[in-house]
């Protein structure tokens, strides 16, 4: 057993080289060495407003390493990752602890994470802690296109600060009504401030709200991978027209990217919303990859048909 604390800055570099190796041996990559070197999920993630990192310690090393990410309501964690020399003693278990730990600590109302769909061994371990797991979720690329531009599209990097306040205000105002307390400003802050990316605000076509927006990530700092747009986040006000909204919100992340000079714009979406699901097959989106979200206590959260939205919980 591992004593699990506060990451920190210390533990960076080989927090990352863990999640590296510990994600490249379980998907049987050939070079390790080079596996995953153009992102990063854990300089990005650490001490930001919104998220909590632990650090497993075994004989006096890093044995492994968990971050809690919380957008209001909801929270979730991961990546969960330990050395490969360390598998199967044990070490993840009290790092799975320390996230629900936060969880309870914050109040979210609906928590869960993502893994691997094929490995029984990952859906039993979450288990323990009262995760169920639930629908499939794609991860999903389409090639960048020419041509793709609307208007009513603001960048939030763009805006000046009071502007940018108003913006959380509105986006927070549209995901409340997917789920109550859904809050993605932390998110769309940690973005700007660290230079991962943008966060894209799309118009109702009347102008009159905001009709959808995307927290995106690009660039080797970012959790993108390369030539890649990933949209970290995406949501679509809920009602009539949605449907119609979230193409608008494709096309301007299509847009972004190609502007930002990538060749594919990545999203992940929860196979519960069929909707979405099957509005991105059409548009020309493949899974790249899919998992599974555990849900603590069983709960559809805002994962459910009706709903526009684009994560992944990775």
């Amino acid at each position: 057993m591992a004593d699990v604390r506060p990451l920190a800055e210390s533990d960076l570099v080989e927090a990352r080289r863990v999640v590296r190796l510990a994600f490249g041996t379980f998907l049987g990559v050939p070079d390790l060495d080079n596996f995953w070197n153009d992102r990063d999920l854990v300089f990005g993630r650490f001490g930001a407003e919104h998220t909590t990192a632990f650090a497993a310690e075994h004989e006096g090393g890093l044995a492994g390493s968990n971050f809690a990410t919380r957008w209001g309501s909801v929270g979730f964690f991961g990546p969960l990752t330990i050395r490969p020399d360390l598998w199967n003693r044990g070490i993840a278990q009290p790092l799975v602890g320390a996230a629900c730990a936060a969880f309870e600590e914050w109040g979210v109302s609906h928590a869960g994470l993502f893994t691997f769909a094929q490995s029984a061994k990952h859906v039993h371990l979450y288990g323990k802690f009262g995760f169920y797991p639930r629908f499939l979720t794609a991860v999903m690329a389409m090639p960048v296109r020419s041509g793709d531009g609307i208007g009513s599209v603001t960048r939030y990097s763009a805006l000046s600060p009071a502007d940018r306040e108003t913006a959380e205000v509105a986006a927070r105002e549209l995901t409340d009504g997917l789920y109550d307390g859904l809050d993605l400003s932390g998110e769309m802050r940690t973005v700007a401030a660290r230079r991962l990316g943008d966060t894209l605000l799309v118009g109702e076509r009347d102008g009159s709200h905001l009709g959808s927006f995307a927290i995106c990530h690009w660039g080797p700092a970012s959790e993108a991978g390369a030539g890649c747009l990933f949209v970290k986040f995406g949501a679509v006000r809920p009602g009539r027209g949605a449907v119609v909204q979230f193409a608008r919100l494709l096309d301007a992340c299509n847009a972004l990217a190609a502007e930002a000079g990538m060749s594919h714009v990545l999203a992940g979406v929860n196979l519960a919303r069929e909707e979405t699901y099957r509005a991105m097959q059409a548009r020309g989106f493949r899974t790249e990859i899919q998992g599974v979200t555990l849900h603590r206590g069983n709960q559809p959260g805002y994962s459910r048909r009706g709903v526009y939205v684009l994560d992944d919980w990775r």
